[in-house]
């Protein structure tokens, strides 16, 4: 197990970069429940350089804090249908390990497309309504 001195960055740009990704990503979770991962894997690819796989599993991994956090205030607004919402999350615990399996599979080329036809979908599906 790392100690907390190796986590955080030493670089000082570093830190500040980290951030504010996570920041954004925050926000834009909170704002659009899109669970930060639209930001983080192009973030984690781009800027910080990592494959495909590693920044969707850093992905799914940062955005569990995200998802509390916001569910904390939507909660506390009333916006949960709490049956809807965990008979859904039974079906989203095992599509997470179907696609986390998968994932193992899939070339990092053909992640990156599948996620841009998924984009694009998703945009024409808002548009239209």
């Amino acid at each position: 197990m790392k100690k907390i001195e190796e986590i955080i960055p030493k670089n000082k740009t570093e830190f500040i970069k980290i951030s504010a990704v996570g920041i954004i990503a925050g926000i834009l979770s909170g704002l659009f429940a899109s669970g930060g991962g639209l930001i983080l894997v192009p973030a984690f690819v781009h800027v910080f350089k990592t494959t495909e796989k590693e920044a969707r599993a850093m992905s799914v991994f940062c955005i569990l804090p995200m998802v509390i956090a916001s569910l904390f205030f939507y909660g506390k607004a009333q916006y949960i249908d709490w049956k809807l919402g965990l008979l859904c999350a039974v079906g989203g615990i095992v599509g997470g390990i179907i696609g986390a399996k998968m994932l193992k599979k899939v070339k990092d080329k053909y992640l990156t497309i599948i996620f841009i036809i998924f984009l694009i979908f998703a945009s024409i599906s808002i548009i239209r309504k």
